[in-house]
Parts: C-alpha cells; structure tokens; sequence
C-alpha cells in the first residue's frame, strides 16, 4: 500500500533492548470529497509509521514534510487509562521519498547560499573590475 501525507512531528529514533534500532514517526493523510448536498467533505487519517531499515532518515523526517510511503496498515486498538476503548493505524514502512517541506526547503536555501558565497569568493576582480580569469574568449 502507498499513501501520502505530512509528517505531524519530528521523528524519533528508538534503540530496543536487544539494541536493534527504529524510527518512529506519524503521517497525516488527508482525503476530501463532495457530500450528497453539495459540501465538500475532508477527513483526516492519522498513521503512526516505524521503518527499520535505517535511521539515517530520522533527521529528514521533520514536521510539515511531505512524504510517500510504501509499507504495509494494520490496525492496533487497546483500552486506556480510563476504560475508554481506542483504536490506531500502524504503517510498517518499508519505503520513504521525500518530496519536501520547510525545514527541506530551508536547507536548500542554505546550501544555495553557501554555494553562491563560495563562487562570489572564488572571483578575482581587476582593478578596471574585470574579472580576472585566463579564459581566451
């Protein structure tokens, strides 16, 4: 299965006892469509995500970014605190892309940024302000 939705918060990595690591994160997955009366109707499914092929990925997962995944829905459901039944979406993940978001966006900006500085420093301005290069044309 394949959905597509925006990460709700900053994942975490968690170390198990037998020292095998996860990343654990929750994807909000938006789906809208027009009501016999005419309203448009949006409903909001929540999938709590763990992916343990690598954590490596943990620090792209950040809140707001928009991300594909492929993996596999079961359903978990548990009594609370209070007796209250209650019930969740687990995604196991077995696939991420990641198609952006403002902490993404952010870093991109910083590394243009970081580029651009290194190209205006490499140039070497005569003193008539032509750039000095030993370029024949």
């Amino acid at each position: 299965m394949e959905i597509t939705g925006r990460v709700t918060a900053d994942a975490i990595v968690r170390t198990l006892s037998d020292e095998r690591q996860v990343v654990n994160f929750s994807v909000a997955v938006n789906d809208s469509y027009k009501a016999k009366n005419g309203e448009r109707v949006t409903q909001t499914e929540y999938f709590d995500c763990s992916y343990w092929i690598g954590t490596g990925i943990a620090q792209y997962l950040t809140k707001g970014s928009v991300v594909e995944l492929s993996g596999r829905v079961s359903v978990r459901a548990w009594i609370d605190g209070e007796g209250q039944a209650k019930a969740g979406l687990n995604f196991h993940t077995s696939k991420i892309t990641l198609h952006g978001g403002a902490n993404m966006k952010a870093a991109a900006q910083k590394e243009t940024d970081t580029t651009a500085m290194e190209v205006h420093e490499a140039v070497v301005v005569n003193q008539d302000g032509a750039a000095d290069d030993d370029l024949p044309f």
